[in-house]
């Protein structure tokens, strides 16, 4: 199988959209990420996956920690940004929490102290432990296809039924 393949098979899988931030001595960096999970519940566990090329993996190596912020319907923009598909000189203003850089207006946020990381392939393999959370109400920045998306509201889907 080629790459194209393999990367539109990925692209059947529905994923929240993510921000990964750190800080690394006085300078904050975060870029967008929808390889994240779950691990464990006790202990808490989370992982992320950090491509060998991102400047993020090197951060995360220097700080030993991380936050994941679960971006909310309205944070395409956002999203994009950190992904590098926005390239205006633009900035984000973080929230604090825990220590740590989190996005503002987001769903929710982990932060997390890495506990282990594994080299696999062209990714690193961070394995957090999660120290605080923040939780707010709303709807997930979704991804499907290659293509960012919604979720259909419940009553959406009961008056179309």
């Amino acid at each position: 199988m080629d790459d194209r393949t393999f990367r539109n098979a990925m692209g059947k899988f529905v994923t929240g959209v993510t921000v990964i931030t750190t800080g690394a001595g006085e300078e904050v960096h975060g870029m967008t990420a929808n390889a994240f999970l779950s691990v464990s519940l006790n202990p808490r566990l989370v992982l992320i996956s950090i491509g060998e090329k991102a400047k993020m993996l090197d951060k995360i190596k220097e700080s030993g920690r991380y936050a994941v912020s679960f971006l909310a319907a309205d944070q395409q923009e956002t999203s994009m940004l950190f992904a590098g598909q926005i390239k205006d000189g633009r900035t984000l203003d973080f929230e604090w929490f825990d220590r740590m850089p989190v996005i503002k207006g987001a769903l929710g946020h982990l932060t997390c102290r890495v506990v282990s990381e594994h080299v696999v392939g062209d990714h690193t393999l961070f394995v957090g432990e999660v120290s605080d959370i923040q939780l707010n109400e709303g709807e997930p920045l979704i991804y499907f296809q290659g293509k960012y998306r919604e979720l259909a509201s419940i009553n959406e889907q009961r008056l179309s039924s």
